[in-house]
């Protein structure tokens, strides 16, 4: 088993993704960004900073993604459902037909 950054970062995020453990993941990764114990401790100039602000924006940018699949799947498209509705009642389907012609 081969350890990579790509790895890690589709384990959290189908961690993440998942709703028995979702909210102690988001606690946990909270946790490490107020922790002075961390991979690159933050008295270090820049790298100790560089972790903590990749760790931020992976956390940031799947709640945030998370938030836009909750949204649009909770919306109803209204005018579809009464174009549904309106179809559903129709007893013959439309269709069109459309002659084949073959290009030179």
């Amino acid at each position: 088993m081969s350890f990579s950054i790509q790895s890690l970062y589709n384990w959290y995020r189908e961690t993440l993704r998942n709703p028995k453990y979702r909210w102690w993941v988001i606690l946990g990764t909270l946790a490490y960004l107020a922790s002075p114990i961390d991979i690159a401790p933050d008295f270090l100039p820049v790298v100790g900073q560089i972790d903590d602000v990749a760790i931020a924006v992976l956390l940031i940018s799947e709640v945030s993604q998370m938030a836009i699949d909750y949204f649009k799947s909770s919306q109803t498209p209204t005018a579809s459902t009464s174009e549904a509705a309106s179809n559903a009642s129709d007893s013959a389907p439309k269709t069109v037909d459309v002659d084949a012609v073959s290009m030179p």
